[in-house]
């Protein structure tokens, strides 16, 4: 848990750079993820010289070649422990003109190096610099929650949507999929769009929680820093920023790498992973011909929503599951594609859930409804029946403000709340009634209840419609008080099967 001060400074320290001219928050924090990946690289340097002092040998890895940079410098000055000493000017003078220029030819002494290639130094002044250094210097590097804690307030702190339809997934969103897909220590687990990471670090923090033998157990321990994690991103600064924020919160090695996820061909990752966690991003259509064309022999389609969940298919192990955020549009819409999609889903894999999400949960980065699909990969079916969850409020205002409506300790799915409280927290309700919805009393709950089952048969009936508000029943004197998503739901369907009308009209024409 971060004190008070900490995020004092983190605020001073933002303010600092905004008036420094640096107004695009993921520049700031790709600086300061420059700088917390410097200090690692100098611990990780004294690790190596303290090894080599206790046992009389030689050091192993130098991460600091000995004599002199190109420009004529100790390479031993650019250490983090030497810089942080030195007077502002000196210290911009050093980490500018010689620090930087050594970054970007690290190579691969660190796992973490390979996004380094490219950094770039933008910190406007010596004053602002040393207020950085002196920032990140305090950070305690040793305790991984306050570390990872601080990263995690200073992403908070990214306020606009990035290109490609990138936006941050809300932490408690991300940790509802985690508790209920409840990763194990031999998963391998991807995100095919990862962003910042936040997935992959909390279905990291889940098993640390949960399963305390997959960090004391040596084959474990090394699946966990080394296979367990994979993400993937065309964005070089979301993989610098999601690699830090992985390594942060203890991760050794994770597979965090550049790759098109769309456009790459993905024979190599074929049946590869037993878990997906994702929000990919809904930029809309894109060109056919950068398309992987695997992924358009599953579902034939410009739609990156739908190619984003053919990708999952693809790279899921049979018996691999899958929770991901998908536009409602995913759910009842009348194309071939969408619907050949969800009969695949339906019928030849096993579609457990669909989690309605509220329809600010995304604000203030978008105002797109959305829903969780929860789904597992077994080339033969097993769809008996899916269980459906109508999440009305997630613990925070729905407007573009989006603050609390509870306690810092009654939000989140794993929160237990009081009387009255459920009604500003639905996720823990959803996380218990989802343990639960196979069993006799789950699926016999009336439409009109938050959570409900619907039989295999009747989706298909439908045209494997998984929206919620095809399925629930509305009592009588609530009808005057609908769900706005309700309404925008039925008015989204009305209006493609409008289209598809005038289409039909145009083709006898």
């Amino acid at each position: 848990m971060l004190t008070g001060d900490l995020k004092n400074q983190i605020d001073r320290l933002w303010d600092s750079f905004w008036s420094g001219g640096i107004s695009n928050p993921l520049e700031v924090m790709e600086q300061i993820t420059y700088l917390l990946f410097l200090r690692r690289l100098d611990e990780l340097q004294q690790l190596e010289e303290n090894k080599s002092n206790r046992l009389g040998n030689p050091v192993e890895r130098r991460f600091y070649p000995e004599g002199k940079d190109p420009r004529g410098r100790d390479y031993a000055d650019l250490r983090w422990s030497r810089f942080k000493h030195l007077a502002p000017a000196e210290m911009y003078d050093v980490v500018s003109e010689h620090v930087f220029p050594f970054l970007r030819t690290l190579g691969a002494n660190t796992g973490y190096a390979k996004h380094m290639r490219d950094a770039r130094f933008t910190i406007p002044t010596a004053a602002l610099l040393a207020k950085v250094v002196d920032m990140v210097d305090k950070v305690p590097m040793e305790d991984r929650d306050t570390k990872g804690d601080l990263y995690e307030y200073m992403l908070g702190k990214i306020a606009s949507a990035g290109q490609n339809g990138q936006f941050r997934t809300p932490r408690h969103i991300i940790r509802l999929m985690v508790e209920m897909t409840a990763p194990q220590p031999d998963d391998t687990i991807c995100d095919p769009a990862s962003g910042t990471c936040g997935f992959l670090v909390a279905a990291g923090e889940y098993i640390r929680q949960n399963h305390k033998r997959a960090l004391t157990e040596p084959k474990l321990r090394e699946h966990f820093h080394k296979g367990m994690f994979h993400g993937f991103d065309f964005d070089n600064t979301m993989l610098r920023i999601g690699s830090m924020n992985m390594m942060l919160h203890g991760v050794e090695d994770p597979n965090v790498a550049y790759k098109d996820s769309l456009a790459d061909e993905h024979s190599a990752d074929a049946n590869r992973y037993t878990l997906v966690l994702a929000n990919p991003p809904f930029a809309g259509s894109l060109d056919y011909e950068n398309t992987a064309k695997d992924l358009l022999q599953i579902v034939k389609t410009k739609k990156t929503e739908l190619l984003f969940l053919a990708l999952f298919l693809r790279v899921l192990k049979p018996g691999g599951r899958a929770a991901v955020i998908v536009p409602d549009g995913v759910l009842f819409g009348s194309s071939k594609a969408h619907k050949g999609l969800r009969r695949m889903l339906v019928e030849d894999h096993k579609l457990d859930g669909v989690v309605s999400l509220p329809i600010g949960a995304f604000k203030p980065y978008a105002g797109v409804s959305t829903a969780i699909l929860l789904f597992t990969k077994t080339n033969s079916g097993g769809t008996d029946h899916v269980w459906f969850y109508d999440a009305k409020a997630d613990g925070w205002s729905l407007d573009d403000k989006r603050q609390p409506l509870l306690p810092e300790d009654k939000l989140g799915p794993t929160a237990v709340l009081g009387e009255g409280e459920h009604e500003k927290n639905n996720l823990p309700d959803a996380l218990e009634r989802w343990k639960y919805r196979d069993t006799a009393s789950e699926r016999q709950r009336p439409r009109i209840a938050q959570s409900f089952c619907v039989p295999k048969s009747e989706i298909a009936a439908n045209g494997y419609d998984l929206s919620l508000n095809r399925y629930k029943e509305i009592e009588h004197e609530a009808v005057e008080h609908r769900d706005p998503k309700e309404i925008l739901a039925e008015l989204w369907r009305l209006e493609e099967e409008i289209q598809r009308g005038m289409k039909e009209l145009e083709a006898m024409l």
